[in-house]
């Protein structure tokens, strides 16, 4: 991946203009998950910063763009690491990246060692990221997990009629937001979480926790994704549940619905929540899926960019946006970009991106239910969205920072409203 991803930029330097040609490159770092649950989401990742890179002609500011990928497991440990190998050994100018949640925490705390480079967020979405002692060199232009959740426990609870839920999710920081988001607005409707599961990230059995899921509930909410999500997805089927199903964020991506295999069927009629909606009408997102099926084989992508790769797209375009507002010039500790970067919002194939005081993102939500796509596959067909959720999810800071901070036990839904 690292190989053809050099190879196409290196073939595309022979076609800059001459002025550019004569420019010292700006060496961007990208920092992605290529092992691990999220691999797949990830070499989608790498595919959108290329198309980025190949729509601004291999140029950004009037300088040649160079990419160095730095392959990570969604290790914190391993995605330091490979962070200190891409700025103290390869000498790129910033990184974009990481892609899970527990990574974004790790870049925060590492990004404070590194005060004269700046780190734009993939697409990881742990709370914690920019809510906690935020780092002033780290941007993301993605809405956390929590905010992705915005708007879907409404609408089960109103247009489902789905009142009671048990709920399985990740065992770490992402699993713990995204379901906060959903929890927060799904009590505050006046639902009820009967019983909550956690399961470790990179888990192959889910037996037991499908056995003990109540019988007495409306639906399931499952916070998982990637591989984790095909395995329950298996196993969930081979058990001979049925029960109505509630998806988290990263549960019926593109990852997951193009998967082999006919157990993600169950996935039929879920509803989820999340930055996108395959079938968004705007021409911004419609010219953007067209631009990204011409510019890869159809063996070689998902049918339309996966939430991953949309991540690592518009955080290249806020890069490349930024560098030629200010001519390449990342001189003075790289105050110039970062000042470009926290300025107006960003028109992106979501809409517009507009960053908070913690260089945190606000933007829509997009409601969506799995449906079958009459071609013997699946797809996601968008059935509403909400606009401007901001990081406290429309609470004051106080009392968004009152509930605590997501884990296993928070939200408490009966503060919120509802029970359990």
């Amino acid at each position: 991946m690292k190989k053809a991803m050099i190879a196409s930029v290196s073939a595309m330097a022979l076609l800059l203009p001459a002025g550019a040609m004569a420019q010292e490159a700006i060496k961007i770092g990208v920092l992605v998950a290529l092992e691990g649950a999220f691999a797949a989401g990830g070499a989608d990742g790498v595919r959108n910063v290329e198309l980025a890179v190949k729509q601004a002609g291999g140029v950004a500011g009037g300088r040649p763009i160079e990419i160095v990928v730095a392959p990570t497991d969604t290790t914190p440990d391993t995605t330091v690491r490979q962070a200190r190998k891409l700025i103290e050994q390869d000498g790129v100018d910033f990184i974009l990246g990481p892609l899970s949640g527990s990574e974004g925490i790790a870049m925060r705390d590492y990004a404070k060692t590194i005060p004269n480079h700046t780190v734009i967020n993939g697409i990881s979405g742990a709370l914690e990221t920019t809510w906690v002692d935020p780092a002033e060199n780290f941007f993301r232009f993605n809405l956390d997990g929590a905010q992705w959740g915005a708007g879907l426990g409404t609408y089960v609870v109103n247009e489902k009629g789905w009142k009671r839920v048990a709920t399985v999710a990740a065992d770490y920081s992402f699993g713990y937001t995204n379901f906060l988001g959903f929890a927060v607005d799904f009590c505050r409707a006046g639902g009820e979480i009967v019983d909550r599961f956690w399961v470790p990230l990179g888990s192959s059995d889910f037996g037991g926790v499908i056995a003990a899921l109540p019988d007495d509930v409306d639906a399931i909410y499952l916070g998982v994704g990637g591989t984790d999500a095909i395995n329950f997805l298996n196993q969930y089927a081979q058990a001979g549940a049925e029960t109505n199903l509630i998806g988290g964020t990263i549960m019926a991506d593109q990852t997951v619905l193009t998967s082999k295999g006919r157990a993600k069927d169950a996935l039929v009629g879920t509803p989820t929540s999340g930055a996108l909606a395959e079938d968004n009408p705007d021409p911004a997102w419609q010219a953007y899926v067209a631009a990204y099926q011409e510019a890869f084989p159809e063996s070689e992508r998902f049918p339309s960019p996966s939430l991953f790769g949309v991540g690592y797209y518009i955080a290249a375009l806020a890069a490349i946006d930024a560098l030629n507002e200010i001519d390449g010039d990342l001189s003075d500790g790289q105050a110039k970009f970062r000042a470009a970067l926290a300025d107006d919002p960003l028109d992106t194939p979501l809409g517009p991106v507009s960053l908070n005081e913690n260089r945190q993102a606000t933007g829509t939500v997009f409601i969506n239910e799995v449906q079958d796509n009459g071609e013997g596959g699946l797809k996601n067909v968008m059935v509403g969205k909400v606009e401007n959720v901001n990081q406290t999810l429309g609470m004051t800071p106080d009392e968004f920072r009152a509930m605590g901070l997501p884990s296993r036990e928070t939200p408490d839904c009966a503060a919120l409203g509802g029970k359990g």
